[in-house]
């Protein structure tokens, strides 16, 4: 008995393979979990597609992605009529005309699939993005690079995803997944979500892995650093430290100084001199061989400069008693640095090390001097109070406080700084 000819070109495409309805619905299952997208197939929806009874039902998104990766045409190509001459009586091939035809469809399909691509062009343009909001993220509210930052990670994490990517191309893909992820993770921080930030980081973390980049390694494990110290606590922020500084060591770019300086002011917060005067010193001498590497390259919070160096060891002396006049020389060094509005310029960490200053000048009772270099600092917008600044201005409000100074002033200064800590961004871990 002759078989009727197919109505699609779907069923002409699973005769042709010599499967079975069920075979064909077993084959989507396997391309669906091998791709990573959420889409079913029973064998009984298969065939009716198959046998054009779903006129007017288009598929779901996810199912006409999975129809398109195992067979290699759009929806409504598989969903329309096979081309005339394409089959006979048996379903079968009718001639060499019809394998002409067959490898001009082919070839269209292969030329979709290409275009498809991420091409040289756009994954450019893409690294560019990466590099505008990497240069912005110190220098700008985060509130305003935040969905930014958001669509690109997921614009990128998408296109990961994205089947057959060129291996080159992909690297690339993770290197800059890696770097966005790392800022979202900045970002989270910033905004007091600790928990949110480290998830990031991990993520940003296994993208680097991928990527194959030890500066990428590195710069993420100063980035858990600092959300440690920031979050009381500097035990972690030793370890994360101390865990990049090999991947530092064979990058031999700038996170090979921010990381010892980052362990430095952690040190410094657990009260060990000895430590936190070598790291300082290690940070000093990698500033001296650090040679810039494409993260580097990017800017802004992917390079670590001479100002930020300045910053980190002023931070980490106005912990240690003993260190008053190291203390204030490193934080005058910082400001001066940051004055000068260079393209490193960075308003949190300006404000940090202006808060550095006033604990160096608080720590030797000079409260003029202190008010005068925390007063930009409390002057900021509630949009640039971020989670590191309150921190900081709280420990102007700390060493008050230690200090014993009672007078009308410092009262005044302690209640500025309650005011400025209500209204910096929220901070409740959620």
């Amino acid at each position: 008995m002759t078989e009727p000819q197919p109505a699609t070109l779907l069923h002409w495409l699973i005769v042709q393979r010599d499967w079975t309805i069920e075979d064909a619905a077993h084959e989507f299952e396997v391309a669906a979990k091998k791709a990573g997208i959420s889409a079913t197939m029973s064998p009984r929806h298969l065939g009716r597609m198959a046998r054009a009874e779903t006129a007017g039902r288009s598929p779901s998104a996810p199912t006409r992605r999975v129809l398109r990766l195992l067979f290699d045409r759009s929806v409504d190509e598989l969903l329309s009529p096979p081309p005339s001459g394409l089959t006979n009586a048996t379903g079968r091939h009718a001639g060499l005309g019809d394998e002409v035809d067959m490898a001009a469809e082919r070839a269209r399909a292969f030329g979709e699939r290409s275009r498809s691509r991420l091409s040289d062009e756009a994954l450019e343009q893409i690294h560019d993005e990466v590099r505008s909001l990497a240069t912005d993220y110190p220098q700008r509210p985060v509130l305003q690079l935040l969905p930014s930052l958001i669509k690109v990670q997921g614009d990128l994490m998408d296109l990961i995803e994205t089947p057959q990517q060129h291996p080159a191309h992909l690297r690339q893909l993770y290197f800059l997944t890696a770097v966005t992820s790392g800022l979202v993770a900045k970002s989270s921080h910033d905004l007091g979500r600790t928990r949110a930030a480290m998830t990031q980081a991990r993520t940003a973390l296994l993208c680097a892995e991928q990527a194959g980049h030890n500066g990428l390694r590195a710069w993420i494990n100063g980035l858990e650093s600092m959300f440690s110290y920031w979050s009381g606590r500097p035990r972690d922020a030793v370890r994360y430290a101390q865990r990049g500084a090999e991947f530092a060591g064979r990058a031999g770019s700038t996170a090979a100084v921010w990381l010892p300086a980052s362990e430095a002011r952690a040190w410094a917060a657990l009260g060990r001199t000895d430590e936190t005067k070598a790291a300082i010193c290690r940070a000093e001498s990698a500033l001296d061989r650090a040679q810039s590497d494409d993260l580097d390259d990017l800017g802004g919070l992917c390079t670590f400069s001479p100002s930020r160096q300045l910053y980190y060891a002023a931070d980490a002396l106005t912990w240690l008693p003993s260190a008053g006049a190291d203390a204030e020389r490193y934080s005058e060094a910082a400001v001066a640095a940051y004055a000068s509005r260079e393209d490193d310029w960075a308003f949190g960490d300006e404000a940090g090390a202006m808060s550095d200053l006033a604990v160096a000048r608080i720590q030797r009772q000079e409260l003029d001097g202190a008010i005068e270099a925390v007063r930009p600092v409390l002057d900021l917008p509630p949009d640039q109070r971020i989670h590191g600044i309150a921190s900081s201005v709280e420990r102007v409000h700390g060493a008050l406080t230690s200090t014993g100074i009672r007078s009308a002033e410092a009262v005044e200064l302690q209640d500025e700084i309650e005011v400025f800590r209500r209204s910096a961004l929220p901070t409740t871990e959620q």
